[in-house]
Protein backbone atom coordinates (compact mmCIF):
# COMPACT_ATOMS: atom_id res chain seq x y z
CA UNK A 1 0.00 0.00 0.00
CA UNK A 2 1.20 3.49 -0.83
CA UNK A 3 2.06 5.96 1.89
CA UNK A 4 0.42 9.14 0.65
CA UNK A 5 0.76 12.42 2.52
CA UNK A 6 -1.87 15.10 1.97
CA UNK A 7 -2.67 18.54 3.33
CA UNK A 8 -6.10 20.18 3.39
CA UNK A 9 -6.38 22.87 0.73
CA UNK A 10 -10.13 23.64 0.80
CA UNK A 11 -12.19 22.84 3.90
CA UNK A 12 -15.65 21.31 3.96
CA UNK A 13 -17.02 24.62 5.25
CA UNK A 14 -15.44 26.57 2.37
CA UNK A 15 -16.89 24.11 -0.15
CA UNK A 16 -20.41 24.32 1.29
CA UNK A 17 -20.29 28.13 1.42
CA UNK A 18 -19.20 28.29 -2.23
CA UNK A 19 -21.96 25.86 -3.26
CA UNK A 20 -24.57 28.11 -1.63
CA UNK A 21 -23.17 31.12 -3.52
CA UNK A 22 -23.24 29.30 -6.86
CA UNK A 23 -26.73 27.91 -6.19
CA UNK A 24 -28.03 31.40 -5.40
CA UNK A 25 -26.81 32.64 -8.80
CA UNK A 26 -28.20 29.59 -10.60
CA UNK A 27 -31.57 29.95 -8.86
CA UNK A 28 -31.79 33.52 -10.16
CA UNK A 29 -30.76 32.47 -13.66
CA UNK A 30 -33.18 29.52 -13.89
CA UNK A 31 -35.91 30.92 -11.60
CA UNK A 32 -38.93 29.87 -13.67
CA UNK A 33 -37.20 27.34 -15.87
CA UNK A 34 -36.57 23.64 -15.83
CA UNK A 35 -32.93 22.63 -16.10
CA UNK A 36 -31.32 19.27 -16.75
CA UNK A 37 -28.35 18.99 -14.41
CA UNK A 38 -25.73 16.63 -15.83
CA UNK A 39 -23.10 15.43 -13.37
CA UNK A 40 -19.85 14.00 -14.65
CA UNK A 41 -18.97 10.71 -13.03
CA UNK A 42 -17.18 9.76 -10.97
CA UNK A 43 -15.40 12.88 -9.79
CA UNK A 44 -18.27 15.37 -9.62
CA UNK A 45 -20.69 13.16 -7.68
CA UNK A 46 -20.21 14.88 -4.29
CA UNK A 47 -20.29 18.41 -5.72
CA UNK A 48 -23.24 17.56 -7.98
CA UNK A 49 -25.24 16.06 -5.12
CA UNK A 50 -24.72 19.03 -2.81
CA UNK A 51 -25.30 21.56 -5.60
CA UNK A 52 -28.59 20.18 -6.92
CA UNK A 53 -29.99 19.93 -3.38
CA UNK A 54 -29.28 23.66 -3.03
CA UNK A 55 -31.22 24.55 -6.18
CA UNK A 56 -34.80 25.79 -5.94
CA UNK A 57 -35.47 25.74 -9.69
CA UNK A 58 -37.00 22.67 -11.33
CA UNK A 59 -34.20 20.14 -11.84
CA UNK A 60 -34.03 16.91 -13.78
CA UNK A 61 -30.98 14.81 -12.89
CA UNK A 62 -28.76 12.97 -15.33
CA UNK A 63 -25.18 11.80 -15.60
CA UNK A 64 -22.42 11.16 -18.07
CA UNK A 65 -19.01 9.60 -17.74
CA UNK A 66 -15.80 10.10 -19.64
CA UNK A 67 -12.36 8.58 -19.49
CA UNK A 68 -8.93 9.94 -20.27
CA UNK A 69 -7.02 7.48 -18.15
CA UNK A 70 -8.25 3.99 -19.02
CA UNK A 71 -5.85 1.64 -17.26
CA UNK A 72 -3.02 4.20 -17.33
CA UNK A 73 -1.88 6.42 -14.48
CA UNK A 74 -1.22 9.37 -16.79
CA UNK A 75 -4.08 10.94 -18.76
CA UNK A 76 -4.12 11.12 -22.53
CA UNK A 77 -5.46 13.93 -24.71
CA UNK A 78 -8.09 11.57 -26.10
CA UNK A 79 -11.42 11.74 -24.29
CA UNK A 80 -13.87 8.86 -24.49
CA UNK A 81 -17.54 9.09 -23.57
CA UNK A 82 -18.13 5.91 -21.58
CA UNK A 83 -21.70 6.78 -20.54
CA UNK A 84 -23.95 9.33 -22.22
CA UNK A 85 -26.96 11.04 -20.70
CA UNK A 86 -30.27 9.20 -20.77
CA UNK A 87 -32.51 12.26 -21.17
CA UNK A 88 -33.25 14.12 -24.39
CA UNK A 89 -31.45 17.44 -23.95
CA UNK A 90 -32.45 19.04 -27.25
CA UNK A 91 -34.17 22.38 -26.66
CA UNK A 92 -33.57 22.21 -22.88
CA UNK A 93 -31.50 24.26 -20.45
CA UNK A 94 -28.44 22.17 -19.54
CA UNK A 95 -26.36 22.59 -16.40
CA UNK A 96 -23.09 20.70 -16.82
CA UNK A 97 -21.51 20.02 -13.41
CA UNK A 98 -17.82 19.13 -13.51
CA UNK A 99 -15.41 18.48 -10.66
CA UNK A 100 -12.19 19.98 -12.01
CA UNK A 101 -10.78 21.58 -15.12
CA UNK A 102 -7.28 20.18 -15.05
CA UNK A 103 -6.09 20.06 -18.65
CA UNK A 104 -9.34 21.24 -20.27
CA UNK A 105 -9.68 18.31 -22.68
CA UNK A 106 -12.67 16.70 -20.96
CA UNK A 107 -14.62 19.94 -20.57
CA UNK A 108 -14.04 20.93 -24.21
CA UNK A 109 -15.14 17.46 -25.32
CA UNK A 110 -18.30 17.51 -23.20
CA UNK A 111 -19.28 21.03 -24.21
CA UNK A 112 -18.89 20.15 -27.88
CA UNK A 113 -20.80 16.88 -27.39
CA UNK A 114 -23.74 18.55 -25.65
CA UNK A 115 -23.85 21.53 -28.04
CA UNK A 116 -24.28 19.01 -30.88
CA UNK A 117 -27.61 18.04 -29.24
CA UNK A 118 -28.90 21.62 -29.66
CA UNK A 119 -29.77 22.52 -26.08
CA UNK A 120 -31.61 25.76 -25.39
CA UNK A 121 -28.63 26.79 -23.25
CA UNK A 122 -25.50 25.18 -21.80
CA UNK A 123 -24.24 26.47 -18.46
CA UNK A 124 -21.04 25.02 -17.03
CA UNK A 125 -20.26 24.84 -13.32
CA UNK A 126 -16.83 23.66 -12.17
CA UNK A 127 -15.83 23.14 -8.55
CA UNK A 128 -12.09 23.59 -9.16
CA UNK A 129 -10.27 25.20 -12.06
CA UNK A 130 -6.68 25.68 -13.02
CA UNK A 131 -7.10 29.09 -14.73
CA UNK A 132 -4.12 28.86 -17.06
CA UNK A 133 -5.52 25.59 -18.44
CA UNK A 134 -8.90 27.23 -19.09
CA UNK A 135 -7.16 29.99 -21.06
CA UNK A 136 -4.99 27.49 -23.00
CA UNK A 137 -7.92 25.35 -24.06
CA UNK A 138 -10.33 28.29 -24.36
CA UNK A 139 -12.87 26.53 -22.15
CA UNK A 140 -16.12 28.34 -21.44
CA UNK A 141 -16.81 28.10 -17.70
CA UNK A 142 -19.75 30.05 -16.32
CA UNK A 143 -19.23 29.36 -12.61
CA UNK A 144 -15.98 28.40 -10.86
CA UNK A 145 -15.87 27.40 -7.21
CA UNK A 146 -12.14 27.63 -6.56
CA UNK A 147 -9.03 28.37 -8.59
CA UNK A 148 -5.85 26.44 -7.80
CA UNK A 149 -2.27 26.25 -8.99
CA UNK A 150 -1.74 24.10 -12.09
CA UNK A 151 0.87 21.93 -10.40
CA UNK A 152 -1.47 20.81 -7.60
CA UNK A 153 -2.66 17.19 -7.54
CA UNK A 154 -5.91 17.23 -5.60
CA UNK A 155 -7.98 14.55 -3.89
CA UNK A 156 -11.14 14.43 -1.82
CA UNK A 157 -14.75 15.50 -2.27
CA UNK A 158 -15.04 13.20 -5.29
CA UNK A 159 -11.51 13.66 -6.61
CA UNK A 160 -9.33 10.59 -6.45
CA UNK A 161 -5.89 9.14 -6.74
CA UNK A 162 -6.24 5.57 -8.06
CA UNK A 163 -9.86 5.49 -6.77
CA UNK A 164 -8.77 6.48 -3.25
CA UNK A 165 -9.78 9.60 -1.28
CA UNK A 166 -13.11 10.33 -3.04
CA UNK A 167 -14.93 10.03 0.29
CA UNK A 168 -13.15 12.92 2.01
CA UNK A 169 -15.46 15.87 2.83
CA UNK A 170 -12.70 18.37 1.95
CA UNK A 171 -10.16 18.84 -0.83
CA UNK A 172 -6.55 18.02 -0.10
CA UNK A 173 -3.35 18.38 -2.05
CA UNK A 174 -1.07 15.38 -2.33
CA UNK A 175 2.27 16.34 -0.81
CA UNK A 176 4.16 13.10 -1.38
CA UNK A 177 3.75 9.57 -2.67
CA UNK A 178 5.99 6.93 -1.12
Amino acid sequence: MLDIKTSVLITEEQIQKKIKEIALSLNKKFRNEQVIAIGTLKGAFAFYSDLIRSLSCRVLCDFCETSRYGKRKEPSEEVKLTMDTSLNISGKHILLVEDIVDQGYTLNFLQSHFKNHNPLSLTTVVLIAKPEKIREKKCQVDYIGFEVDASSFLVGYGLDYQEQFRHLPYIAEIQSLN
